[in-house]
């Protein structure tokens, strides 16, 4: 076991504070990752505050790494020492059920493990990036392209993702009206993509402080959702929305928004429940669905993309001092758009 510096919430809601914790030994497929950058991703909150339900505590959160290879287990066969590397937001999977085999890892049957506040197979918790060095199975660590800058790379492995996979799997590109909920962490990157697909983006929020940012990072088009008048002018304009707050929403009143036999797409995720009229999904055969991160293979085509494009996210970087200030400014939508913390500093 090796020793590690990290930042954890020691109880639900508690600040985070400097803490260390203790790494498993480099095993025969594992990689030894000296972690550079960590995002700081909404649900962290959601989780180190117990919003979606009871966690383990302590709790080192994040799941946006990036970083360098510093050992290799002998197996291993994807990656060298000084390798740029990526862990998003699981480090296992049962790896033998129809959706791993697909390489949907991320809906294993037997449920992946979380690269926080989880048990691994051994039945040990898991800590995630807010931490100096993280030992991964190859198979979940993704290669960083050289055209990535690794701070601007680590809200990828989860904002980037996110995005990319419903918007590639509800076929975003030219001819489709694409409209991207929100204009945070997720929103930002559902824009970039969207409009790196080739898409007609528009970008949907709740007012217009953002739009010289919506426009420069692709959005064609840029609607308050405050303002009544925008659920009348864009009645039946979509072919996709995507959305990525986690806020209650009116379903009823963006699903009005959609084309026939289009879909509302949700990758954020509320504390509370939601209410739906099924009228509002019944009449003009559309589609309410879901979508969770991607697999390990769609997470590397994302990055590659990501690098073919010439973009990462747009980050604020901070210190390690400065995630609990982070986690307030989080909630009080004060980012453009990630906080990514330097680790050098923890």
């Amino acid at each position: 076991m090796t020793t590690v510096a990290a930042y954890a919430a020691p109880a639900a809601k508690a600040p985070l504070e400097r803490t260390t914790i203790e790494r498993r030994p480099v095993g025969e497929n594992d990689v030894l990752i000296e972690i550079k950058f960590a995002g700081i991703c909404h649900s962290d909150i959601h989780q180190a505050r117990e919003g979606w339900g009871e966690a383990m505590f302590p709790m080192v959160p994040g799941h946006e790494i990036a970083g360098i290879v510093t050992e290799a287990g002998p197996g291993v066969t994807k990656f060298a020492v000084g390798d740029r590397v990526g862990v998003g937001c699981m480090v296992d999977s049962c790896r033998e059920c129809e959706n791993c085999k697909a390489g949907l890892e991320q809906y294993c049957t037997q449920g992946n493990v979380g690269t926080y506040n989880a048990l691994d197979k051994n039945g040990e918790p898991t800590y995630g990036g807010y931490s100096t060095h993280i030992v991964v199975d190859e198979a979940f660590t993704v290669r960083i392209p050289d055209g990535l800058a690794l701070d601007e790379a680590a809200p990828l492995l989860c904002a980037g993702i996110t995005t990319y996979s419903p918007l590639k799997h509800w076929n975003a590109g030219p001819g489709k009206k694409v409209a991207i909920l929100g204009m945070g962490g997720l929103g930002h990157m559902g824009v970039k993509i969207a409009h790196a697909l080739g898409a007609e983006v528009t970008v949907l929020s709740q007012s217009l402080r953002k739009k010289d940012d919506g426009l420069k990072l692709g959005a064609d088009h840029y609607y308050a959702t405050s303002d009544p008048k925008t659920f009348e002018e864009l009645r039946g304009s979509f072919d996709l929305i995507l959305s990525t707050v986690s806020a209650p929403l009116d379903l009823d009143a963006f699903l009005s928004l959609l084309r026939m036999d289009g879909a509302f797409v949700n990758v954020g995720a509320p504390e509370e429940p939601v209410s739906l009229n099924l009228f509002s999904v019944i009449g003009g055969r559309k589609t309410l669905a879901g979508s969770g991160i991607g697999g390990i293979q769609e997470t590397q085509e994302m990055l590659d993309f990501c690098a073919e494009h010439g973009f990462g996210a747009e980050i604020e970087l901070i210190s390690a001092a400065e995630i609990n200030e982070a986690y307030e400014r989080v909630l009080s939508s004060d980012v453009r758009y990630r906080f990514v913390i330097d680790t050098a500093t923890i």
